[in-house]
Parts: C-alpha cells; sequence; structure tokens
C-alpha cells in the first residue's frame, strides 16, 4: 500500500465543503501510468472484490442491495443512488455520495496530470464524517465507534484505493 499516499483535500474538491464545516474529512492519493475517464474509475472502484464484500454485507445488515448493473449506471451519470448511497453532487472528474443516514460522505476524483514518461491520472479517494449535532459537550461530535475504529476506516480506505488501481492498472494490460 505505499503507493497509497495520505495528502490534503484539494480545495476545488467537492468534499472540501464538509472540511470548511469542521467535519472530519481525509483524503488518500495514487497514480496510474495512463489515462483514464472517471467513469472508469467509477466502475473499477466499486466493482472491486473488496467492495463487492462491502455490498453484500450492507446488502445484508440494511437491506440495500445492489448490482455491477447499478454501478455502470451510476458511472455513467444516468443513476443519483447506488446501494446505501444517493449522489450528492457531481462534476465532469468528480463524485460525492451521502449514506441513507446522512451522516458520511464518500468522494472519487480524478486528475489528469505530465510526467516525463507520459499523461498519467492521479486517483483521489476521501471521506466525511458529518458531527452529530445532538451530542452533549462532553462527547466526542464523531461519535465513539468511529473514533474507536478510526484505524481501521484508514486502512480500509487505502485497500479501497489500492484495489481500483490495481483494477485499472490490469484493464491496461488487457
Amino acid at each position: 500500500m505505499l503507493s497509497i499516499k495520505p495528502c490534503p483535500l484539494p480545495d476545488h474538491a467537492l468534499l472540501a465543503t464538509y472540511k470548511r464545516q469542521g467535519a472530519y474529512t481525509d483524503c488518500f492519493a495514487t497514480e496510474v501510468s495512463h489515462t483514464i475517464s472517471h467513469e472508469e474509475y467509477i466502475q473499477a472502484f466499486y466493482t472491486t472484490l473488496i467492495f463487492k464484500l462491502e455490498r453484500s454485507i450492507i446488502k445484508w445488515a440494511v437491506a440495500k442491495p445492489s448490482s455491477d448493473d447499478e454501478v455502470n449506471l451510476l458511472a455513467a451519470g444516468a443513476t443519483d443512488t447506488f446501494s446505501a448511497w444517493s449522489v450528492e453532487d457531481r462534476s465532469k472528474n468528480q463524485l460525492l455520495m451521502c449514506d441513507f443516514k446522512n451522516k458520511t460522505r464518500s468522494w472519487l476524483m480524478i486528475e489528469s496530470i505530465e510526467k516525463k514518461d507520459g499523461k498519467r491520472t492521479r486517483l483521489y479517494f476521501g471521506s466525511a464524517v458529518v458531527p452529530d449535532k445532538n451530542l452533549k459537550p462532553a462527547q466526542s461530535p464523531l461519535g465513539a465507534v468511529f473514533k474507536a475504529l478510526h484505524w481501521f476506516h484508514l486502512s480500509y480506505s487505502r485497500i479501497l484505493l489500492l484495489s481500483a488501481k490495481l483494477r485499472l492498472s490490469q484493464n491496461k494490460r488487457n
């Protein structure tokens, strides 16, 4: 996972609104050695084996099933819902999703970059956790569960991004 690096959230990121509002945000980035579209990134991200496992858990735990066909519709901009999420905002290179409880956000972005060895694509993935405003002042605004599992969230975020990168790199070879 050395190629997945935490990085500052770009100012123009759709997720940056939450950072400015004081929510917890994180951001990870990596690069693939070729040009890809945002649609390809969304498809790769949500159809990796690790994310399919998450989709299965969500189907069982909260009765929000999903399919690869729905991923394709999401990637093409033909639907605004997917499993436990809905599209909060999107642009030509970004997608901001909100969970059905309105507590978390997931964000994907691509950026074309020029390097000496040619055009590449930087992949970004980030999250936001919206503070619970109903908590007492002595309680963590993010909740005890998030605080206890924060290390897992950071590791899992890296694994998700790495899985998408590997899928996109494999697609290039085929």
